[in-house]
């Protein structure tokens, strides 16, 4: 995942033409949230849509794979007319990318939208989407990592609660599928709690959580892949953080640059509003050489300790096998001393 052309790309989606009316744009309130919305609710035999928001796919196989996994599920598939489009490392063009968005929106056979990869280049879509058509089309959007840039947007916008998990392309192993079905199917208020497994160690050291600081919070999650989430800063593409429970991964991201990242988050006000924090795994995310580094321990201790709320590390969220289905707008309850945090409402319209 080459994150750094995706702070590139941002700077590019100013000088778009914007395929919606300016006043989807105009009615947005930076640092504001619109009124919650949940999506309808998603049951087998249902029709979902695959698009590619961001990195193109380099394989037809992965496509594929994507359309036998839904089956596998118990859905009937539709791709969106621009899957396989190219343009450069992006799937296509902005204005096909974000077409496509907006078609399966509307489109009525159309349950639910999962996003085949993340990558880079779902925040140049963010003035094209047609957020009215969105709000009065409220479906089940599933992804992760880049798809970051879009759960935010439309949370933010619309008040929709989307879900971060597992995009299309990624492991569908019996967690995942589970949990997919869990969510959706069963429409289960989730009890999250990591899944450990000693193995054959005396003491388990897959799946730990840290408490960071105790004490239990309710909230709306918000939140995703950090570096898609802080390059949203200054936009009215994120929603307002007060009182939620910030959720947080990332990948192949030295501790520095996490360090970095947090002081934004501190610096734009974000952490000092909000009720709880998660963060899950930062994969990859070794130091390098030269005269030494903060580690992720300190990194915590100097941003998230001192806001004395209810927080934890080690959730299963980000770039890893297993993952939580998370929906970005959902109330929960969190445990940080338990290091879980659990559903207290639907969230689908009943």
């Amino acid at each position: 995942m080459d994150k750094r052309q995706f702070i590139k790309s941002c700077a590019l989606a100013a000088t778009l033409v914007p395929l919606v009316s300016c006043a989807n744009v105009i009615a947005a309130h930076s640092g504001r949230t619109a009124s919650r919305l949940l999506p309808v609710a998603l049951n087998p035999g249902d029709t979902v849509a695959l698009v590619s928001p961001s990195k193109a796919t380099d394989h037809k196989i992965d496509v594929q794979i994507a359309e036998e996994v839904m089956a596998a599920l118990g859905l009937n598939v539709k791709t969106a007319p621009h899957l396989t489009a190219r343009r450069g490392h992006l799937a296509g063009t902005d204005a096909e990318r974000a077409g496509d968005i907006n078609a399966m929106f509307a489109d009525k056979d159309v349950r639910a939208i999962i996003c085949l990869r993340g990558g880079s280049g779902a925040a140049r879509l963010l003035p094209l989407l047609d957020y009215e058509l969105i709000r009065n089309n409220p479906k089940i959007l599933l992804g992760y990592s880049d798809i970051t840039a879009l759960h935010n947007a439309i949370h933010a916008q619309t008040g929709l609660v989307t879900f971060h998990g597992p995009n299309g392309t990624g492991s569908w192993n019996s967690f995942n599928a589970d949990q997919f079905r869990r969510v959706f199917f069963e429409r289960e208020l989730m009890q999250y709690q990591n899944v450990i497994d000693a193995k054959d160690e005396l003491a388990p050291r897959q799946n730990r959580t840290i408490t960071i600081t105790g004490g239990k919070v309710q909230g709306e999650l918000i939140g995703g892949n950090l570096t898609v989430l802080t390059a949203l800063a200054g936009s009215p593409y994120l929603p307002d953080f007060s009182g939620k429970i910030l959720f947080i991964e990332d990948v192949e991201e030295a501790p520095y640059r996490v360090d970095r990242m947090l002081s934004t988050l501190k610096l734009m006000g974000a952490l000092d509003k909000i009720a709880g924090f998660i963060f899950g795994e930062c994969t990859d995310c070794s130091p390098g050489g030269g005269y030494g580094w903060l580690t992720m321990d300190q990194i915590f201790d100097d941003h998230i300790k001192p806001l004395n709320i209810p927080a934890y590390r080690g959730a299963m969220i980000g770039h890893i096998k297993q993952q939580f289905i998370v929906p970005v707008g959902g109330r929960v309850e969190l445990d940080a001393d338990a290091g879980t945090f659990r559903l207290l409402e639907s969230v689908f319209q009943s």
